[in-house]
């Protein structure tokens, strides 16, 4: 049996969750379901985040962007992946670079003889294999290109943007596709005494909002999903115990890059994001291994402009609501857990909770197959990436300070060490299916760069000819470095293509 279809959706908190949220939900209910949208400009935003992965791409697409008026609103750069320095050890730096290793649109046979030719003696770096590798090394940009034939087949990109300004610009689109916003502060959430429901939001002046479904995107605080259903958090500090960030903007200094840097502290990590008008930094750290004066010190020696602000501190704690979609309210964004911004998560998630919500759009039935089902789902991914992010601590081989032998010495997942071992076994990789976020080369990349190697190759790749594969490597070798090499310089690009603000 179906229920009536829902007629009213209310999204609680703006900012970039609850903005995307709006856009996507009413490009997809047109004028058949009414969608508003409650916030206080009293209650701030995090709005930090600066880094994206290749698939917000799609999700602009699906709202019916315009790329260039999107970058130049948000001051947006092109990212081409994340350098990682200090990680395996703390001398060392290695690309985890988005796209594919090798040619052709996928992986396909390109890691067992890999590790066949670098058993050989035979094979260069793993990331000269890679098309975006080389272009971000030297500072280029380009687009990519549907032609399987071609090198820019394999070239992914994604953005870096100012997240408040993202949150900004949407709310501007928005405005004109007939979402309505509510200014006000809700001091109270109303529940249907017969199943618990979500009936209405009291706001401080005393109004009333209803709707049929509400989406939760008040941050950390869960103000639905947590304030009033108790959902209950899942505790991840144990794995990724980085519990605080400083973000900190500083001027601009030279062209920007067009990828995001990761550089190893002593007690985690700060990031470096080129945007158009300013750099973005941050020091993301666990409290108990360094105080927060001396991470405040550390990332403002570490800037190379001057500071535009005083650093914003962050508290969180790693983990994920146990209930992400319960009864008629689903959390989205921090409301629904955080990970920590390692790998440019963090907006990911906001859209693939919305692209999954719409696979499973309720009606007034509600049924809990359904709500099951994209539970399932969405977790399964969350607790990917969490492996994902958990494998750049522990694959560490630094003992220089009692952060860094905590994390490499520390417990972890079963799911994820069984990854690990299959491929210092060797080298093999693998998909957990359709809702896995990072590719079989994200992982490779990860591994590799920091220090696993396989203990042998798949003996089946013996069987070529190996010298034959040789060559066709160094050919995909040179060839990519040449048409990295030809490409516009990352400014340039932006420029010519009306992506620059200023120009």
């Amino acid at each position: 049996m179906t229920g009536a279809p829902i007629k009213s959706v209310l999204i609680v908190g703006g900012g970039t969750a609850g903005w995307m949220a709006a856009a996507a939900i009413k490009r997809s209910v047109g004028p058949h379901a009414e969608v508003r949208l409650v916030e206080s400009a009293d209650i701030g935003i995090v709005g930090v985040g600066e880094a994206t992965v290749p698939p917000i791409r799609d999700f602009n697409a699906l709202i019916g962007l315009d790329e260039a008026e999107f970058m130049r609103e948000t001051k947006a750069t092109i990212k081409l992946g994340i350098e990682f320095k200090g990680w395996g050890a703390k001398d060392s730096a290695y690309f985890h670079p988005f796209g594919t290793f090798g040619a052709g649109p996928t992986l396909g046979d390109f890691p067992g003889s890999y590790f066949a030719l670098k058993e050989r003696g035979k094979a260069g770096s793993l990331e000269s294999y890679s098309i975006t590798s080389h272009a971000a090394r030297r500072g280029k940009v380009g687009a990519r290109s549907n032609d399987p034939r071609s090198a820019l087949s394999g070239f992914h990109t994604a953005y870096h943007f100012d997240a408040t300004l993202y949150g900004q610009y949407l709310r501007k689109v928005c405005a004109t596709r007939g979402i309505e916003r509510i200014e006000g502060e809700i001091v109270e959430v109303v529940q249907r005494p017969e199943d618990g429901f979500v009936d209405h939001v009291v706001l401080k002046d005393g109004r009333t909002v209803t709707a049929d479904l509400f989406i939760d995107c008040t941050g950390f605080r869960g103000l639905l999903i947590e304030g009033a259903l108790k959902a209950g958090y899942e505790d991840w500090s144990h794995w990724l115990p980085m519990n605080r960030a400083l973000a900190v903007p500083c001027a601009k200094v030279r062209a920007v890059d067009p990828f995001t840097s990761s550089t190893a502290r002593e007690a985690g990590w700060q990031w470096r994001i080129s945007l158009q008008h300013r750099t973005g930094n941050g020091y993301v750290y666990g409290s108990d291994f360094i105080e927060d004066e001396a991470a405040k010190e550390t990332l403002l020696a570490n800037l190379d402009g001057e500071a535009l602000a005083d650093p914003r501190p962050l508290r969180f704690v790693t983990g994920r609501r146990k209930t992400l979609w319960d009864k008629n309210v689903v959390s989205l964004g921090l409301s629904s857990g955080f990970i920590e911004p390692l790998e440019s998560t963090s907006i990911h998630l906001v859209q693939s909770g919305i692209i999954r919500l719409l696979q499973h759009w309720p009606d007034m039935a509600f049924s809990q197959t359904n709500t099951d089902g994209y539970n399932r789902r969405l977790t399964r991914e969350i607790e990917l990436i969490r492996d994902f992010v958990i494998l750049h601590y522990h694959a560490t081989r630094r003992d220089d300070t009692p952060f860094w032998r905590h994390v490499r010495d520390m417990a972890i997942p079963d799911s994820l060490a069984e990854r690990v071992e299959m491929f210092r076994d060797r080298g093999l990789l693998f998909q957990v299916g359709a809702d896995e976020y990072f590719s079989q080369g994200s992982w490779m990349a990860v591994m590799m760069g920091q220090g696993i190697v396989p203990r042998a190759h798949n003996p089946l790749y013996n069987y070529q000819d190996l010298d034959r594969v040789a060559a066709g490597f160094e050919q995909i070798k040179q060839a990519w470095a040449t048409t990295a090499e030809n490409l516009p310089a990352h400014e340039d690009y932006l420029k010519a293509n009306r992506m620059w603000a200023d120009a």
